[in-house]
């Protein structure tokens, strides 16, 4: 079976023979882009669905499991009911921004995709400077929702939207310092370089202590980023409807409702390059039989295994913790997490300076 790196292979050298080197590029763009947004069609389907069936699993029910078989289809019945609900945009509301925020949503939770590495050799842009890309470009979401909550002119989009902004600004430092402790073990901010410096070992092994403790902050730090459960205040029900989102109805709520699954897997997907050896397989040492066999496995599927263990796992916190108060939220982070953040940062350093990781 051809890998996906012989697959992108065949297909630039076809190109580059048919064409000339200006056209041959454009076509790479247009089959890259088309690759994207159907990556994300499929990922919102099989992401919802998922979701679903976690939280019965949890709370001890059966789920959707009427559409299709064992309920399959019931994310498909949705979609069309959105495709064909009227869009609706309330008196009073800035209509050019109003309609252009759940586009920067989806633009946002696109590009930042390009520097994650699928599988051995098969990623859209090897950018040196790939981590920050990813930490600088995720940051400016908060201009969506920001745009979102203002433009709607209804005040319960308006308090989610500042929430949002507050609770986005905050945890991103402690997201930061994270993300910081693998770069500095590494040595290098290029995705492929962090991937094959795990080749003998994923950092969460590898690192001690340190590394686990980056881990588990940036865990809650990209769950409070994304407006998940239990800090999804800027979406709270009870309180605010639905928040920035409330006056949003049929493809413009989707979007929306779109880019919050493909940033949680987008998250998670850094979560695993970074901490679990991306698409490299379950390695200890060098040269062992145990090796050998883990290699037989698709580098692809160990990368999608790995993120969706990730996506589980923040699932289960939605399903496990009650919604914070934003004084407790806020708490959280600027008392607790960003100073073990940069504590462990200085250990992190420690760690590398010395040698001291396996």
């Amino acid at each position: 079976m051809p890998s996906l790196e012989h697959i992108t292979n065949i297909i630039h050298d076809w190109l580059n023979n048919t064409f000339s080197p200006f056209w041959a590029l454009l076509f790479e763009f247009v089959i890259v882009g088309t690759c994207i947004i159907g990556l994300f069609a499929v990922l919102g389907l099989v992401l919802i669905m998922m979701e679903r069936k976690v939280s019965a699993w949890m709370q001890l029910r059966l789920g959707p499991n009427r559409v299709g078989p064992v309920g399959m289809f019931q994310t498909v019945a949705d979609t069309i009911k959105l495709i064909v609900k009227e869009g609706m945009t309330p008196n009073g509301a800035d209509k050019f921004l109003f309609n252009l925020a759940p586009f920067i949503a989806m633009i946002i939770a696109m590009v930042v995709m390009a520097p994650l590495m699928f599988a051995k050799g098969f990623q859209i842009w090897d950018i040196n400077i790939g981590v920050l890309f990813f930490a600088s470009v995720s940051s400016v979401s908060v201009i969506g929702v920001l745009m979102a909550g203002w433009a709607s002119n209804n005040k319960y989009s308006l308090l989610g939207a500042i929430r949002s902004g507050a609770q986005i600004v905050s945890y991103e430092l402690s997201a930061g310092f994270a993300i910081l402790a693998i770069v500095i073990l590494t040595g290098s901010l290029r995705v492929s370089d962090i991937i094959n410096s795990q080749a003998d070992g994923w950092w969460i092994f590898k690192g001690h202590v340190p590394v686990w403790i980056a881990f588990i902050i940036f865990l809650v730090a990209v769950t409070a980023e994304t407006n998940r459960a239990p800090f999804d205040l800027a979406e709270a029900e009870s309180e605010l409807t639905a928040g920035f989102h409330t006056e949003y109805s049929g493809m413009k709520f989707a979007l929306f409702f779109l880019a919050e699954y493909v940033n949680i897997f987008v998250v998670c997907a850094v979560g695993a390059t970074l901490f679990l050896g991306g698409w490299q397989p379950l390695h200890f040492g060098t040269g062992t039989k145990f090796n050998e066999i883990m290699d037989y496995i698709p580098s692809s599927l160990w990368f999608i295994g790995k993120t969706f263990f990730l996506i589980f796992v923040i699932m289960w916190f939605r399903w496990t913790f009650p919604r914070l108060r934003i004084d407790q939220l806020l708490n959280l982070e600027w008392k607790y997490l960003l100073p073990i953040s940069m504590f462990n940062l200085l250990l992190v350093t420690l760690i590398a300076i010395m040698g001291w990781h396996f």
